[in-house]
């Protein structure tokens, strides 16, 4: 856990130096991304997707220690302001370029890593899905409907509630507390599901009923640090799928849910964000976050299997431990 807890937070604590925010000159990104936070943000969003520990509040963690997150609005060549959205009738305001408009696309664009790791691992899965769809494979059709059961509930919410939980949820004091509340689900979803394999050690196939189930407790994940894969993991449990079973659906329902979540965020936001940083860094941190995205995926069904979630939720505890006295000695 140690090694773990030091590979993701204090690459983002040895380099949290503020970077210069500088004037764009002709042709150029509006701000500077360096090779460094391009890795760092990656490596983060790499290994914390499909672990039940949450990419979206590590990458707030990591993107506020790399003083990504500012507000200031950006300037052109010429000292004009950049805009997102320029001022209108029904926006007399705007909206202004910032770095952390840019930095909150490129950490949901970079998922496209995470997105391809599980396409080239579960490709039979998917490949069955497909047939499924055009009536050539009865299980694939019965996986492709249990996927699509469960990831309506939290596309749905989440296209509501987009811009209220961006407003209202993103900060590092509702990650502490997603964290530790996530530990807690997960201590007690570990002890019932070694209580129910006990009782009834048959294993149990993934249906569209239990997707639902699944389904409904990816929508708690809206909410920054609880982690998309713990709920749907923990989802699992509760339905009655073994650990490795319980992981390879969140996969595979993961794998839907990011691509919806990264392109609606690219046709949103996308432009800005290659205005603002440029090209080859968003496709550097989303190539750092496929590697390391791969070798996750196979380390947490490999851990599950003999372990389960306990390692995880410690972790999740001593993340929030940490970041409390951080920020509180910072203030």
């Amino acid at each position: 856990m140690r090694l773990l807890f030091s590979a993701l937070l204090l690459p983002a604590l040895l380099t949290a130096a503020t970077p210069a925010v500088k004037t764009a000159t002709a042709g150029a990104p509006a701000a500077e991304l360096s090779v460094t936070d391009a890795v760092i943000l990656g490596v983060v969003e790499g290994v914390t997707e499909f672990l039940p520990i949450s990419s979206t509040g590590h990458l707030i963690v990591a993107t506020h220690f790399l003083s990504l997150d500012r507000d200031t609005p950006l300037t052109g060549p010429n000292g004009e302001t950049l805009w997102h959205k320029k001022p209108s009738a029904r926006n007399p305001q705007g909206e202004p370029l910032t770095l952390k408009l840019a930095a909150d696309t490129y950490t949901v664009v970079i998922q496209a890593g995470a997105i391809a790791a599980v396409a080239l691992l579960y490709w039979n899965s998917l490949l069955s899905m497909l047939k499924g769809l055009l009536g050539r494979d009865p299980a694939g059709r019965k996986l492709l409907v249990s996927v699509l059961v469960a990831f309506v509930p939290a596309a749905g919410l989440g296209f509501l509630a987009h811009s209220w939980i961006e407003a209202h949820l993103f900060s590092i004091g509702g990650v502490i507390f997603a964290q530790v509340a996530g530990a807690g689900l997960m201590f007690y979803a570990e002890a019932w599901r070694r209580k129910r394999a006990a009782a009834n050690p048959e294993p149990v196939e993934i249906t569209p009923a239990r997707a639902a189930v699944v389904g409904a407790m990816q929508c708690v994940a809206l909410w920054p640090g609880t982690s998309r894969s713990m709920m749907t993991i923990v989802g699992g449990y509760f339905t009655g799928l073994d650990p490795r079973r319980s992981a390879e659906f969140s996969f595979l329902l993961g794998f839907v849910t990011l691509t919806a979540a990264s392109v609606y965020k690219g046709l949103r936001s996308g432009g800005a964000m290659i205005e603002v940083f440029g090209w080859g860094n968003v496709i550097l941190g989303a190539i750092v976050a496929a590697v390391t995205a791969a070798v996750c995926v196979r380390f947490l069904v490999h851990w599950l299997t003999r372990h389960g979630l306990a390692l995880f939720a410690w972790y999740r505890i001593a993340l929030a431990a940490t970041l409390a006295v951080t920020v509180w000695l910072g203030k």
